[in-house]
């Protein structure tokens, strides 16, 4: 697949925390990004010391670290010239074959918050596997399902806030969510969840919103999403 395509940058402020609508029913308290780590109302984003997968934002110019996810399929993310990852290749379709292709590549955006995933691939990079270049990068380590279980509603929204891409089952069910991908091109970026498997199977179960609090309300069996989200098993999360 080609990354070398025209890019366009979106207006992705709508995903900040900060400035997404809010409903009554829910207020979103702070969410603290491990002890000491910062929180998504203020302060610098620091790597999550109980998340070991966070190391792969941050390392050498121009350096590529390598991590799988719980399922062992490849993530590649490569460090820009400020010591910040700029953009991540994906060696999976996260369960939305529909929407992706193996492999997919991100851009990724850096404010005060922290990394944000864009549903844009990065322009002007041509990817190529090199299994030479696999051996020689830096190896980060793969959360566990504890550190990536969500530990309350607001971990999950300031995943999907973020851009990030979820695979989680529930009573024997995996389901794939989104918080930055867009139906079609050229469309803005919303966020997504259906049940995980083929084409077919993502057709007839997806869902779109605009916020994680519409998110939410999404039934996963006959237990709505909110209910549930803390109780999950998370396999893949990617913020």
């Amino acid at each position: 697949m080609n990354y070398e395509r025209r890019f366009e940058k979106e207006d992705l402020e709508s995903y900040r925390i900060g400035s997404a609508t809010r409903t009554e029913y829910d207020i979103m308290e702070p969410y603290l990004i491990g002890k000491g780590g910062g929180s998504a109302y203020g302060g610098k984003w620091k790597p999550n010391p109980n998340k070991p997968q966070d190391q792969r934002f941050l390392g050498e110019p121009g350096e590529t670290k390598v991590s799988y996810t719980s399922k062992g399929e490849l993530i590649e993310t490569h460090i820009g010239s400020d010591g910040k990852a700029d953009f991540e290749i994906h060696h999976t379709d996260h369960g939305f074959p529909k929407y992706h292709d193996i492999p997919h590549a991100h851009q990724i955006f850096w404010d005060d918050l922290g990394p944000h995933l864009s549903h844009e691939e990065h322009p002007s990079k041509q990817y190529v596997w090199n299994a030479r270049s696999i051996k020689m990068s830096t190896f980060v380590p793969s959360n566990s399902y504890e550190q990536n279980h969500f530990q309350s509603i607001s971990d999950f929204k300031w995943c999907m806030c973020r851009g990030g891409e979820v695979q989680f089952e529930w009573n024997g069910i995996m389901y794939c969510c989104f918080g930055c991908i867009s139906q079609s091109p050229g469309t803005k970026p919303r966020m997504a969840i259906a049940q995980a498997g083929s084409e077919e199977l993502n057709a007839r179960t997806e869902k779109w919103y605009d916020t994680a609090d519409e998110l939410l309300e999404y039934m996963v069996g006959e237990d709505r999403l909110r209910d549930v989200i803390t109780k999950v098993k998370v396999w893949e999360r990617t913020i």
